[in-house]
């Protein structure tokens, strides 16, 4: 059973170096009342009573990981501007290391603004340049990786994808190999467009839309035969050790060899499902650097994934909460 495991797993989480490398960007929240419709048009007027800026994207991925445990570091591109001293105060105030983020002056820092107003979401206003990155860019993020895996010796490395271009083609296979040589197992959460350029990889964790449209494969209404052929197929071109695939309330499959597992999805209040695929390629990577059963590290990123969603916003996962809830559901027999 998984509760006799779960106070070492635990425990061993904080023994973990990680390095995280993807889109990084800010999610900034504008809070208030909307008590009336706007006469210049017919749009709701929210009147502001607070304001938040929190980590978004690859750097959401960091917090997940630190709030295990864990040691993490980021490595991204992000813009020269005003916006970047506020990510870097966002970065000191979570307690992580913005050493490893290389400057540009060829894009801004992302920012993803939403508007809630009594717990829904009104409107997202992006500010942002998905433009892949320059040779120049690439070849500073690239150096600056690999020192920081030279100093770090990382366990684990995440690749975060979010389409916003730091994670080109390029980037990924030099990564892929330079931890290849280094023996550091790679685990990524993947976006359309560079689907399938990472070929080697040892943990794939797209969810179900991601599956379909990446290998432009419809699923078929016996789905359960459909995912485990649309998952071979996954295996046959990127050549992945582990594919992990969320599947919204229908939970999680995850394979590895001729090994299936399909868990299914346990009963939440879904509030806000921003975020829920940070934690759970973040619960997933460090099962996979501490080498744990596939049922493991289904079992614990599914319920990750759940927890986060019952609150809104992107906030990354509460460690205790986690492990007693995974104690609930695992009860020691």
């Amino acid at each position: 059973m998984l509760t006799p495991q779960l106070p070492e797993i635990f425990e061993r989480f904080r023994t973990l170096r990680v390095v995280v490398l993807g889109d990084v960007m800010i999610d900034s929240y504008l809070w208030g009342d909307v008590k009336r419709i706007s006469p210049e048009a017919p749009v709701p007027v929210v009147s502001v009573t607070q304001t938040e800026n929190r980590l978004g994207g690859a750097a959401n991925v960091a917090l997940n990981v630190a709030a295990l445990g864990a040691e993490v570091h980021v490595c991204a591109v992000v813009g020269n501007d005003d916006k970047t001293a506020l990510l870097e105060d966002c970065f000191a105030q979570s307690g992580l290391d913005p050493g490893a983020l290389v400057r540009s002056d060829e894009r801004p820092t992302t920012v993803k603004t939403r508007i809630i107003s009594d717990g829904q979401h009104l409107l997202r206003v992006d500010q942002e340049n998905t433009h892949l990155l320059s040779d120049n860019e690439s070849a500073k993020l690239l150096a600056r990786l690999e020192q920081l895996l030279n100093d770090v010796e990382p366990h684990v490395l995440i690749m975060q994808d979010y389409n916003k271009g730091v994670l080109t083609e390029k980037v990924i296979e030099s990564t892929t190999e330079m931890c290849r040589i280094r023996n550091i197992p790679t685990a990524v959460d993947p976006k359309k467009d560079q689907f399938l350029s990472y070929r080697g990889v040892d943990l794939f964790k797209p969810n179900l839309k991601e599956l379909r449209e990446g290998l432009n494969l419809p699923l078929d209404t016996d789905f359960e035969v459909s995912l485990r052929n649309a998952m071979r197929t996954l295996h046959d071109n990127l050549g992945n050790r582990i594919s992990l695939v969320t599947l919204s309330e229908r939970g999680v499959a995850i394979t590895e060899s001729n090994r299936f597992e399909h868990l299914p999805a346990h009963d939440r209040k879904i509030i806000d499902v921003s975020g829920a695929g940070d934690t759970v390629i973040s619960v997933a990577a460090l099962c996979l650097a501490l080498n744990l059963d596939l049922r493991i590290i289904a079992a614990l990123s599914n319920l990750a994934g759940g927890l986060v969603c019952e609150q809104v916003g992107v906030v990354p996962i509460d460690a205790d909460h986690l492990y007693n809830e995974a104690c609930l559901l695992h009860p020691a027999r």
